[in-house]
């Protein structure tokens, strides 16, 4: 029995909980953070809906004494999570770039042959596969979000609106062929079923592929205070030391673990079947070093992570408080995931932020998870003149500030809440 579970009352639709780690199966399982209760981070609402309450989902985080991973045993159904997903890759152009370097390295690391096969699991929009197609593969996305997956194909990216599995990579074997490459980024930390999803990535890959993914660093996370990275979706806070071990137990060897910067901090994985020949970079042992180092195997090290949360919001709340006494009207930019756990557990709302201005079409018009705050296109912000941009979006800061220097030079003021508090 998880030490730290809250009662057990009656089960919360849609709602299940898990009792022992996603990679070891140990039930040695401890409350390592509780975070407030939000509804799911995309789960935004029409204006008919304000009126009504939405369902909120525990934020508790346990760490596995046996092997060190950190994860929610809370799981909402991922069908309520992703069938009808609002964030599109393509509209980020800091995410485009990314994508395109990205595509790059693995094609050159690599030197795949022309018209090998590149899946990508949680493909989106298919803006990394596009890169790669440029680059003569064949490629083939699988997504759940079944909107978004017919505009992929629409657009000249074949998406199959499915989640991935070991069927379906049983199938896609035997009528597409095996895979020289399977990427799967920000999604590796979604799956409930991870053993699922490697014996899937096992079945299709070819003898000489690799399997790549990109997930949000725990490393970084503790050392930058990125509580807001923690939501439903993300079921896996990753750190390399136990991943390296699960994948071992899976028939898969780590042979990188590199360090990216998107969402304020990432790891590139990048895997391949026990015994292929490509060799095991220094990047594993350095960055098993680095957690041990920073006791990322500790419940001490995120009780000194939760206290830290609780300053930087007695600091921004303090701040907002201020503005709002001087008059001043406080907008926010950027409607990702992570706006959500950070808005209720900073207890931010609509009294204290008049609308957010978010680049997605698909968001614009509706109202944000829980708090049901106004989300509007940009151009709101020079119709309605705040005098405070809260840029929720924070790791795409400076970006937004070069984008909207306008907003500065009529004289408003941007506030940036993580990693630290930062007024420009």
């Amino acid at each position: 029995m998880p030490e730290g579970t809250r009662a057990q009352g009656e089960a919360l639709p849609r709602l299940s909980r898990r009792r022992d780690c996603r990679l070891c199966a140990s039930p040695e399982l401890s409350l390592a953070l509780s975070l407030t209760p939000t509804p799911p981070a995309n789960a935004f609402v029409p204006a008919s809906e304000t009126g009504k309450r939405q369902e909120t989902y525990p934020l508790d985080v346990f760490l596995c004494r046996s092997c060190g991973h950190l994860q929610l045993l809370d799981v909402v159904d991922p069908a309520l999570l992703f069938e009808n997903y609002v964030y599109v890759s393509g509209t980020s152009q800091a995410f485009v770039k990314h994508f395109e370097a990205y595509a790059g390295d693995l094609l050159r690391r690599f030197s795949p042959r022309k018209g090998s096969l590149v899946l990508d699991v949680g493909s989106n929009d298919g803006t990394l596969l596009r890169f790669f197609k440029e680059g003569g593969m064949r490629v083939l996305g699988v997504d759940p979000a079944r909107e978004i997956a017919a505009a992929a194909t629409r657009s000249g990216i074949e998406t199959l609106p499915a989640f991935f599995a070991q069927d379906l990579a049983r199938r896609l074997r035997q009528s597409r062929g095996s895979a020289a490459l399977i990427t799967a980024n920000n999604v590796f930390a979604h799956a409930d079923d991870l053993r699922g999803f490697v014996a899937g990535v096992r079945e299709l890959l070819a003898p000489d592929g690799v399997f790549v993914f990109e997930v949000s660093y725990l490393a970084d996370v503790v050392a930058k205070t990125l509580f807001d990275t923690i939501y439903h979706e993300h079921l896996a806070y990753h750190s390399v030391r136990p991943l390296r071990r699960f994948l071992a137990e899976q028939g898969l060897e780590l042979v990188e673990a590199l360090r990216v910067a998107p969402h304020g901090g990432s790891l590139r994985g990048i895997a391949q079947r026990l015994g292929d020949a490509h060799p095991v970079g220094a990047s594993v042992a350095e960055a098993v070093a680095l957690e041990e180092g920073m006791g990322l195997d500790r419940m001490e090290t995120f009780r000194g992570f939760a206290a830290k949360i609780e300053a930087l919001k007695a600091r921004l709340q303090t701040r907002l408080r201020e503005l709002k006494a001087r008059g001043k009207r406080i907008a926010g930019f950027g409607a990702p995931a992570k706006a959500t756990t950070l808005m209720h557990h900073f207890g931010l709302g609509r009294e204290t932020i008049e609308f957010v201005a978010d680049d997605s079409p698909l968001k614009q018009g509706l109202f944000t998870p829980g708090t049901h705050v106004p989300v509007l296109p940009p151009s709101a912000i020079y119709e309605r003149r705040p005098e405070v941009l809260l840029i929720l979006a924070w790791n795409f800061a400076e970006p937004i500030m070069a984008r909207h220097k306008a907003f500065r030079e009529s004289g408003g003021s941007f506030l940036v809440p993580l990693p630290e508090i930062q007024e420009s």
